[in-house]
């Protein structure tokens, strides 16, 4: 049996009750299923029981990646890809509609990951669930609430793009080697386009600039970015307010003001 990697953030989910809970959040059968990061395959043997129409499992380490190949051999609905899932193309492989995406994920590379599908060229994309496993601080900073202590750009990114329809806490002991921290699972379904944003990566940009200097009132930054006549276009801006007291939609006003400067 392969030993976690500190290095690659890897702790293995075991609590059978938990691999359960994640799995039946979706209807899986006959659906186009990824998983990122199986590792030993605890989720993927529950995945497979469910009977969906194919599987693709991306895991970087190559152990790992050999064991789940082996294992899985003579299934002919599965793909393996030994990969660095920052590096992969991970959208190019989606191409059925109403695919699910699962992925416990490692903690070190959490944020980058969930960053990664955000950016996704066509939206909305081919995927119709997204299940995701963070660490819990992180995870409360994805769906923290405008005005609320884990407002964050994470959260601005993740309202342009998702809606959050379900999320539970996952204590350390469900798995090995135990974590240090909780952890949380989310389940987010992609929005629509309804913001005039013509590349996401513009928003990711504005709230990285505003976000750098959260404690900072807002007029310097926005400055950088905006012509004074646009930014006597957004209405209720006050100038004297920080980052974190702008809600949503007026980072994607912004961002789009600035695409048309």
């Amino acid at each position: 049996m392969s030993l976690a990697k500190k290095s690659l953030g890897q702790n293995f989910l075991t609590d059978k009750n938990i691999i359960k809970k994640i799995i039946n959040l979706v209807d899986i059968k006959d659906k186009d299923v990824i998983e990122i990061g199986p590792g030993r395959g605890a989720l993927t043997d529950e995945i497979l029981k469910k009977k969906p129409k194919s599987l693709i499992l991306i895991e970087k380490d190559y152990k790992l990646f050999e064991s789940l190949r082996n294992k899985f051999l003579d299934n002919k609905n599965i793909k393996i890809f030994n990969a660095d899932i920052l590096k992969f193309n991970l959208e190019k492989i989606i191409n059925f509609k109403k695919s699910i995406i699962f992925g416990n994920l490692p903690y070190n590379i959490s944020s980058q990951i969930f960053v990664k599908i955000i950016r996704f060229k066509k939206w909305p994309p081919n995927f119709d669930n997204l299940i995701l496993m963070f660490q819990k601080e992180l995870g409360e900073k994805i769906i923290g609430k405008y005005k609320s202590k884990n407002y964050s750009r994470l959260t601005i990114l993740n309202d342009y793009r998702f809606e959050v329809v379900n999320r539970f806490i996952v204590t350390q002991n469900c798995f090995k080697p135990k974590p240090k921290v909780l952890s949380i699972v989310i389940h987010f379904k992609p929005k629509k386009n309804i913001y005039n944003i013509k590349n996401v990566n513009n928003l990711e940009k504005i709230t990285n600039i505003f976000f750098s200097n959260k404690r900072k009132m807002i007029n310097k930054s926005i400055k950088k970015i905006l012509s004074q006549k646009k930014i006597n276009m957004i209405k209720d801006l006050n100038l004297n307010s920080r980052p974190t007291d702008l809600n949503p939609e007026l980072y994607y006003v912004i961002t789009s003001l600035f695409e048309k400067e």
